[in-house]
């Protein structure tokens, strides 16, 4: 795996969000902070405790000026039932051919129960309002997400 080098112009990218908008780097340019981050499927059990903790703490990273983006493999309309499921309030993209996680580093060979795949590494991404990546978290915890992000925001990226 290969990220993005930190300090550089963020990758673009324009996929479409649950309700088949066009969401696209280049929208938040100059207005706001964006944490995207990559997490394997919608609806699983690590997946959802990320989730929920980025809709708790939703009104904290507002007030520093960031949006949060998920981006999965999965289609819209799987993350529009994930989006309801759980009363989620912030956007999850749809990277359906895998083309963003690939060009972010984040499309890799897993294993799991003893079997080889290939699938999304668990990494969020900072990214500055001139679109330049500031911080990798290939560490991620699930549990913690929210909080470990909101520290890096609130200490200045």
């Amino acid at each position: 795996m290969s990220f993005p080098k930190i300090g550089n112009l963020a990758p673009t990218f324009s996929l479409q969000n649950q309700n088949g908008e066009k969401v696209s780097l280049k929208d938040f340019k100059g207005k706001k902070n964006i944490v995207l981050y990559f997490y394997p499927k919608a609806s699983t059990p690590g997946c959802t405790v990320q989730a929920c903790g980025i809709k708790e703490s939703r009104s904290e990273f507002e007030k520093l000026d960031t949006v949060v983006l998920g981006v999965s493999p999965d289609s819209p309309a799987k993350l529009t039932k994930f989006i309801d499921k759980y009363d989620l309030n912030f956007d999850l993209l749809a990277d359906e051919d895998h083309s963003v996680a690939e060009t972010y580093g984040v499309w890799a060979l897993k294993k799991f129960m003893g079997k080889e795949f290939m699938g999304i590494v668990r990494t969020s991404f900072i990214i500055n309002k001139e679109g330049r990546l500031s911080h990798v978290l290939d560490k991620v915890n699930t549990k913690t997400h929210d909080q470990d992000v909101l520290a890096i925001l609130r200490n200045g990226i």
